[in-house]
């Protein structure tokens, strides 16, 4: 019985054993029990989507897929000029709303100006 008391304290002071066992299992532990997690992620996630007559009747008009086609969007986008634009920066609370007003005016009559000479 002695020498079964020394073994056991000669393994309690082993470092291997006082760390890196507990650190195996955390890891190897963790790995299962966060994979029990994301199944209930995916177990009761709603799946189900809204018909077009359910939309309708929340009053959400959807666009018929021909319109939304990329060929579509870049013949609208493609006349933008990005090359010649300012950076125009939202008012803080404590500013003058005039200045932004005439900046937004501004830009307004530059819109006009260019939709003319076209």
């Amino acid at each position: 019985m002695n020498n079964f008391l020394v073994k056991f304290n000669h393994l309690k002071k082993n470092r291997t054993l006082r760390f890196g066992v507990p650190f195996i299992v955390l890891v190897v532990g963790s790995s299962f029990g966060l994979r029990e997690f994301t199944t209930l992620r995916y177990e009761f996630r709603r799946n189900e989507s809204l018909s077009p007559a359910a939309l309708k009747e929340i009053g959400i008009q959807r666009k018929p897929a021909s319109e939304s086609t990329l060929e579509k969007l870049y013949e609208k986008e493609k006349d933008v000029d990005l090359d010649n634009w300012t950076n125009i920066r939202g008012p803080r609370p404590w500013e003058d709303m005039s200045v932004i007003e005439k900046m937004k005016e501004e830009n307004l009559a530059k819109k006009k100006k260019k939709v003319a000479e076209s």
